[in-house]
């Protein structure tokens, strides 16, 4: 892959201190820890058991963990909180490795939290198997997050084993809700914990990734009139009604990609800030008219782009469509703004911590890495928004094999991902002498 934006200089020859860091990375280890995490199944919502392993996982390679239940009603309240699914007492875990003084600290972060596996019929191996086969591990979670977060905490595990010290602290916080709107990562924040900067571990095929996009969760109800089928034109059809809105939807997408799609990092998508529905429903009997049908989607939000502003643009063109019916002049189709939400966010590629981890991945897959922007949202958007933190994704696997059946990662690019990190990491937070 050809880099986007690259800094320079990328490479540079590796030392013997570095080399025996490389040296000490547990592969096997690493690969049965995350086997075990994957097997435990952590629906948004229900993380607390997965918390508690990778709480003892930090604990059992010398990490200081700071294990709390975090205060809904503080973290709820804040600006910046959005989330679909209610959590009772869910728990932050954060593992502390602290350095000696004098250096940078860093942020790795990753979250435990996974999305519904679906129809378990439609996957080749169970969802929660944490099967190992072809060199790939099997698994909701295993791509999206539960292996690159285990790759984390390993990369300090080889800097431990290979026994180097650190000037900077590194915190590795695992995570939950990051898939409903981010609430973990926001519960850490408000928890104190800062850095000069943060590596969030999503998928990004070990490119390094200094942007994200944002996103909205939005709502459309349209009404119609109930009728017989049998007399249908007695009746009016929400999902006749629907169509016209629909289309007003993929004309905002088109303009608004034609204004904001400048950034180089996003250079590779065609649609870098989608307007995605993922819902519809409507209607209650097949021989009736539907007098109501509901859409559910995601606005893309770009890096900078104020996120009220596009609220009123969706607004606007559903308002302006809705001007042109007379039915929708007395039954005016709503726009509700719920659930999950991601800030964008974009961090200078020539910002030190990008430097450094592009460097250390040059350096270890031996090739010109990668930089560019990521077209999903993530806890990039907090870590920067909210605690104004220099942060950028990295980690191993195609995020298209997320979010889907035989969601799985290549146990070679985990491995790849760590030794990055633990090279990035030595580099950044400086050895002690």
């Amino acid at each position: 892959m050809t880099p986007t934006q690259s800094p320079s200089p990328a490479r540079r020859t590796r030392g013997p201190t570095e080399e025996r860091i490389l040296e000490a990375l547990d592969v096997d280890g690493m690969v049965e820890a995350a086997r075990e995490l994957v097997r435990i199944p952590s629906v948004s919502g229900e993380e607390t058991p997965a918390q508690e392993f990778v709480a003892s996982l930090m604990q059992a390679h010398g990490m200081d963990v700071d294990r709390w239940v975090i205060p809904m009603e503080e973290v709820g309240a804040h600006p910046a909180y959005g989330a679909e699914v209610l959590r009772r007492d869910p728990l932050g875990v954060v593992g502390t490795w602290a350095g000696s003084g004098g250096g940078r600290d860093l942020i790795l972060n990753g979250h435990v939290d996974v999305v519904p596996p679906g129809d378990a019929s439609l996957w080749h191996h169970p969802p929660f198997s944490g099967l190992v086969r072809d060199g790939r591990l099997h698994g909701r979670g295993a791509l999206d997050l539960k292996g690159p977060l285990v790759a984390g905490i390993f990369a300090l595990d080889a800097i431990r084993r290979a026994g180097v010290t650190l000037a900077g602290t590194v915190h590795l916080m695992s995570v939950v809700g990051e898939e409903d709107g981010g609430m973990g990562t926001l519960a850490a924040i408000l928890r104190g914990y800062r850095a000069h900067g943060a590596v969030v571990l999503e998928p990004t095929e070990l490119a390094v990734a200094p942007a994200q996009a944002g996103c909205l969760s939005f709502r459309i109800r349209v009404a119609g009139r109930a009728a017989h089928g049998a007399v249908r034109e007695e009746g009016v059809s929400a999902l006749e009604k629907l169509i016209p809105v629909y289309r007003a939807l993929q004309s905002l997408e088109s303009e608004r990609n034609r204004r904001l799609s400048g950034d180089p990092l996003f250079g590779r998508y065609s649609i870098p800030f989608p307007v995605s529905v993922g819902t519809v429903r409507g209607g209650d009997w097949a021989s009736s008219v539907p007098d109501r049908v509901t859409i559910e989607g995601r606005m893309g939000l770009a890096p900078g782009e104020d996120p009220e502003a596009a609220r009123r643009e969706m607004e606007t063109a559903v308002a302006a469509t809705a001007g042109q019916d007379p039915w929708f002049r007395e039954h005016p189709p709503g726009v509700e703004w719920w659930g999950g939400r991601f800030l964008a966010a974009r961090t200078d590629p020539d910002d030190p911590l990008v430097r450094t981890l592009h460097g250390a991945a040059s350096d270890v897959l031996g090739r010109e890495v990668a930089v560019e922007g990521m077209p999903y949202g993530a806890d990039m958007g907090i870590l920067s928004q909210v605690a104004g933190i220099p942060t950028v994704l990295f980690g191993a696997g195609d995020i298209r094999r997320a979010h889907r059946p035989d969601e799985s990662v290549s146990v070679d690019e985990l491995a790849d991902m760590a030794r990055v990190l633990a090279l990035a990491t030595l580099r950044f937070c400086r050895p002690s002498a």
